[in-house]
This record gives structure tokens, sequence and C-alpha cells, in this order.
């Protein structure tokens, strides 16, 4: 799906309207009611207190028509309006005159002593509502929006509050710019955003992205040929539609044979770990058959680690780590020969024999590479060794440091344009890039480029990379050559997918790599059942 600005946001709208025959209140119901049943989802007991912090613009409006839903729920509703009843304006209008027709009353804010008098209720409430500047901002907030926005952040959790609220955005987290860039000021931090019928740009890829907290792309009525007819940009989001067109079940006929061999060059002595959770995701992704190559020093660690692998042990250095001699005799080609793609990297180290091993290894691979960690610090400096070519196309998946290390940049540096910098790389090694990180970037070097928002901080643990590239390189071996980049984004959606599988009825803070692995087959059917869903 495609990400939109907020101006092709409004002609999405418009033409809803003006060509479909959809009324733009028809739409704003919807989009209340959509985030009163999210609340409603996650917050079921009651009596819960919900306060709605509504600007005078359709934002308002949305958040005045959940207020009116979450009411009938027998929620304890209180409703904040910044600015005047009487300069409220078309649909939102009418949603206020219908909230108090049903007997209910808005508090007026304003200014910011209004806001000091009303901050007492709103502190109180165990929801707060964000509809106060959805995505016509301009500019940074002022006055009381922007005093509010700074005492709602108080409260997310991330503060100082001993009782963090559920915070939910409607639409846009108000302060985020939706178009991308950095904010001008403050932007209220967001648990959960239910945004409407595409992601924004500016929620994928701004610096301030993580204030969205948890995306929700709700449909409220809009076609879906629209937003792929108005949208012009090229950044799309990762969700079940994307990869439809991919042969996800599997025919009864097939064999092992069918689904690529795997080869992983990866672990060390102390870093075997590695290797194993690597292979694991190779496996749990769909690999037919996985090798996994070590250093001969840990080799019976690693085939203990999962019965299905196949071993190969390497010349081992002093230090435990694989050694270049691992060439001599053509072993190296020995090994690789039958391989559908190699995964190389994780836990491999960094000694000058093990560096320069990589680099022999990729150079003379004529199978796709997926090239991750000590696989890439191997390249830091000589990046012009790393473009792929047509006989050995090229994955790479740098976390921000060492994409700062590939390009002679600061992760900072990185981390302002995460998606000008994954596209600048794509480019210059003519490679698939993913370049992980709070909503993954997937750029191709054919210019196509996925966000990925599936996941959750459970994912911020050693080995979860190592799990990635597994996945990476079993998809490869099973589509690779269909549509790489579409592929990849595929291996990092499910990853992401199966963190949060994982952790449901769980606090993330304790999610495990391996479980990340075991949730793979489970992450694929849940993709399958929304396929099937959708027809």
């Amino acid at each position: 799906m495609k990400a939109l600005t907020a101006a092709e946001m409004r002609e999405v709208d418009r033409l809803s309207s003006a060509r479909f025959g959809i009324p733009s209140r028809q739409l704003m119901e919807e989009a209340g009611r959509l985030v009163a049943e999210h609340v409603r989802e996650n917050v079921p007991g009651l009596p819960v207190r919900v306060a709605v912090l509504c600007g005078k613009g359709n934002n308002g409006g949305d958040g005045l028509v959940a207020a009116r839903y979450l009411k009938s729920a027998g929620y304890q509703m209180r409703v904040m309006l910044f600015g005047r009843a009487a300069e409220m304006r078309g649909d939102a209008a009418e949603n206020l005159a219908r909230w108090k027709e049903g007997g209910e009353g808005v508090t007026e804010v304003v200014d910011t002593a209004g806001w000091e008098a009303a901050w007492a209720e709103v502190a109180g409430a165990d929801v707060i509502v964000d509809a106060l500047l959805g995505t016509g901002l301009r500019g940074a907030a002022e006055g009381a929006v922007a005093q509010a926005i700074a005492d709602v952040n108080r409260l997310s959790g991330n503060g100082t509050s001993s009782r963090p609220r559920l915070i939910v955005a409607v639409d846009m987290p108000s302060g985020l710019p939706s178009d991308g860039g950095a904010a001008e000021g403050e932007v209220l931090q967001a648990h959960v955003t239910v945004t409407f019928t595409a992601p924004k740009v500016g929620q994928l890829v701004s610096r301030d992205a993580a204030a969205i907290g948890t995306l929700r792309v709700r449909q409220i009525g809009s076609p879906a040929a629209l937003v792929e007819g108005v949208g012009q940009g090229r950044v799309r989001w990762c969700e079940p539609g994307e990869f439809a067109g991919l042969r996800l079940v599997r025919a009864a006929g097939t064999h092992k044979g069918s689904y690529g061999h795997v080869l992983l060059v990866c672990g060390s002595v102390g870093k075997s770990g590695a290797a194993v959770l690597a292979g694991r995701g190779a496996l749990r992704a769909g690999a037919g058959l996985v090798t996994v190559a070590v250093p001969g020093a840990v080799r019976a660690e690693v085939a203990v680690g999962q019965p299905e692998y196949m071993t190969e042990g390497l010349d081992t250095t002093e230090e435990g780590t694989a050694d270049l001699s691992s060439f001599g005799y053509g072993r190296m080609a020995r090994i690789l020969a039958g391989k559908s793609v190699m995964g190389l990297g994780p836990g491999l180290g960094t000694q000058a024999a093990t560096q320069q091993f990589i680099r022999e290894v990729v150079g003379g691979a004529e199978i796709p590479v997926i090239l991750d960690a000590d696989g890439l610090n191997a390249y830091a400096g000589q990046t012009e060794m790393l473009k792929g070519n047509q006989g050995r196309p090229l994955t790479v998946t740098p976390h921000p440091g060492e994409m700062a290390r590939l390009m002679g940049s600061t992760s900072a540096a990185v981390q302002a344009d995460r998606l000008g910098t994954a596209v600048e790389a794509a480019r210059r090694w003519n490679a698939c890039v993913v370049l992980k990180g709070f909503h993954t970037v997937v750029a191709g070097p054919e210019g196509s480029v996925f966000v990925n928002t599936s996941g959750n901080a459970g994912l911020a643990k050693g080995g979860s990379g190592d799990v990635l590239t597994g996945v990476l390189a079993g998809l490869e071996a099973q589509w690779g050559s269909e549509d790489r980049t579409r592929v990849a984004a595929l291996g990092v959606y499910l990853h992401g997918v199966a963190a949060e599988r994982a952790t449901r009825g769980r606090d993330c803070s304790g999610l495990l790599a391996s479980e990340v692995a075991e949730a793979i087959p489970a992450a694929r059917r849940e993709l399958l059942g929304e396929l099937q869903k959708r027809g």
C-alpha cells in the first residue's frame, strides 16, 4: 500500500465523495467509530474514564464521533475542545451538535489558563484520545495545544508518571508532520495511532515517527484504487496485500529440493548461538535444506543446536573465528556447490584473517548473498568492493551504526534520513538494502521502497538480527528470483509479526530471539489468513 502525503490524503477524501458518492460525514463517522472500537478492544473493563482532546477541525470531529460511541458503550467521557464551539464548521460542527444532543457538554479550552483548569480531569483519565491537530498541521503547535502535548507526554509511561495511561492518537499524533521531516515543536507520544485509508509518509519515515507508537491503518470506505492512483511517492507500507503475488501456499507434490538450500556462514567461539539462531530462522522461514558453516572449534555446539542442520567445519584462527586458510584445497567451492543462497556474517568476528575470509567468500560467490553484522564490518572503508551484480545479487542488512560506518557518516545522520540513506546505498551498491531499526526500510536497486511497522520493542535484544538473516536467506531460497526487494520486505514483515505473536499476553521485554524464530510459521499462517479473508 502506498504511503500518502497530507495533500494526497485530502484528494483521496475529496474523490471518495465526488467520484464515488461517499459523503464526507460518513467517512468521519466511520473514522470515529473505529477509534472507539480500538479503545473498547484494548480497555474493555468498566468503569473506564476517557478524556478526548479535540481540535476545531476534522480531526476534532473524528474525536467527537469516538466520544459518542464510547459513551454509548458505558465509558465515562470528558471532552475538551481547544477553541470555541462557535468556531467549528462543517462535519466537525455537526458532530459537536450531535454530542450535545445527547445531553453532554464540552469544556472549552481557549488559553493555557483554561488548560490548567481542565488538566486535573485529563490527568485522572485512564485513556486519553488525541484528536487535536491531525494531518493539517503547519509549523509548531502553540499556546494551550503545545502545553497539552507536553503535559500528556508526562503520562505516557516514558516520563515520570507512576500510572501510565493509554494514549490513542486519531490519524496523527499532534505535532507530527504528515509529510516527513523533523517536527518544529514537541510531538505527542502516542501508544497507538489509528490512521485512516493509508499510512502517511511522516508516520513511516520522519525523524519523530516513533511518536505514533503502534500504527493501525483502518479502512473507512475510500476505494483502494484511489490510494494507488493519487499517491505519487515511491514509499510503500508493508501490509498483507503487498505479498499476495508470492506463492505462499505450498503445492502438495513438492519436496525439500523445491524450496532451496541455504548456506549460512556464521558463528565463532563465544558466538556459536548466532549460527544456531540464523539456522533456525532459515528453517522456520521454509527453506528446504540448511547447511551451517562454522569454525571447526564450535561445529559440535552448533550441530546439537538443531538436529535439522547440516554443518561444515571451517579452519579456525587462534581467536576461534573463521580463518582465511579455509579456502585451501577448494574447500569453500565445495561448500558453496549446490546452494541456492548464502547468508553470511552473524557472530563471525572482526579479526583481520576473518575479515579477509569474508571478502574472499563474497567476492567469489555466484549465488545470492545476504550480508549482515560482521559480514558488513568487513567492508567498512572498502565499500567499492561491496557492489552486487547479476551473477551475485546482494542484500545487506545494516543497523544504523553499521550503515554509518559503511557510508562514512554518523548514526545520527543515518537516523535523520533513514529513507534517503537506504535509497542512496541501494543505488550505490546495486543491492537490496534492509536498514534495520524502528520502521525498517527496505530499498531495492531498482528504486522500490518498503517500510515495515510490524514488530515491537522486544526485538531490541541480542540475536534478533541473527534470526532475521536466516529468515531472509530462507525466503530468498524460495522466491528471491521473483521479486527480491519484495521478498526481503516479506522477511522483515514476518519477523515483526512473529515478535508480536510471541509476546501476546505478556510483556515484550522478556522476548527471546529463539522465540521469534519459533513464531515465524504462525506469522506466515496469519498472513495467509488475512489474504484469504480479502479474497
